[in-house]
């Protein structure tokens, strides 16, 4: 209950700043026409089909930008060759900025749905990637001599020893590239889009409908804060597993 603290001040705060009118009511809105806005968009169903979009966009962009990271990122944590070969390669491609994508994906893929899943994908692949890599390389050598001990080599070796050694921070690691996914949606859905969260935010300044706008970005941060909150359950039953095991 104490985190709901910040929020309910928060709502406070903006509410007070609203009805001083330090700020016009076209800059800032008061949290009850936020909610307003909110009850016509879902009257009208709107609202439904720009949350369908965003999720079914960080869905698909998450699932194939963390398999491709953990993939990767176990070939370079396991392999000192492949770490060397393409290691520095794909840190300089993790600089590379979200919007710069944009221009080079609508060049290739046009402005349909790839391009924005693919961004989304680019976002979740990197945390999920690096933090892969660097856990496997980090594995107690120990185990690693206990498992080949007991006949495990390869694919056994990395099933049954280094990725349950490793799983704490894999699965930080695909936390944490859940929160990058949603970063990078308001990017992908600037590519051509007709609808989703992203889409609705830049369509409400456009428009000039700041409450519409606050409206996106409050819905941006619960729906990140709820994926993130049932990652955090899950982590922390695969630390009590472990604890007891």
């Amino acid at each position: 209950m104490l985190g709901v603290i910040v929020p309910v001040a928060l709502v406070g705060v903006w509410q007070l700043v609203a009805a001083s009118h330090v700020f016009s009511d076209s800059q800032l809105p008061a949290p009850a026409d936020v909610a307003r806005a909110s009850v016509v968009l879902l009257a009208n169903g709107q609202l439904w089909v720009h949350l369908q979009a965003s999720l079914g966009r960080v869905f698909l962009g998450y699932l194939s930008g963390a398999a491709t990271g953990l993939v990767l990122g176990s070939l370079v944590g396991l392999s000192v060759t492949v770490r060397r070969f393409i290691g520095p390669t794909v840190g300089a491609i993790r600089t590379v900025p979200s919007l710069a994508w944009v221009p080079l994906l609508l060049l290739w893929f046009g402005i349909g749905e790839e391009p924005k899943v693919l961004l989304v994908a680019i976002g979740a692949f990197f945390p999920v990637y690096t933090t892969t890599a660097s856990a496997l390389a980090h594995v107690d050598d120990q185990l690693l001599e206990v498992g080949r001990a007991y006949g495990r080599y390869g694919t056994s070796l990395l099933l049954t020893v280094s990725l349950p050694a490793a799983a704490p921070e894999l699965i930080n690691g695909l936390r944490l590239g859940l929160a990058n996914a949603w970063l990078f949606l308001v990017a992908a859905e600037l590519i051509a889009s007709s609808k989703g969260l992203g889409f609705l935010l830049i369509d409400s300044q456009n428009t000039g409908r700041t409450d519409v706008m606050l409206l996106a970005i409050v819905l941006l941060a619960v729906l990140g804060k709820l994926t993130d909150t049932v990652f955090g359950l899950f982590e922390t039953g695969v630390a009590r597993a472990r604890a007891t095991s």
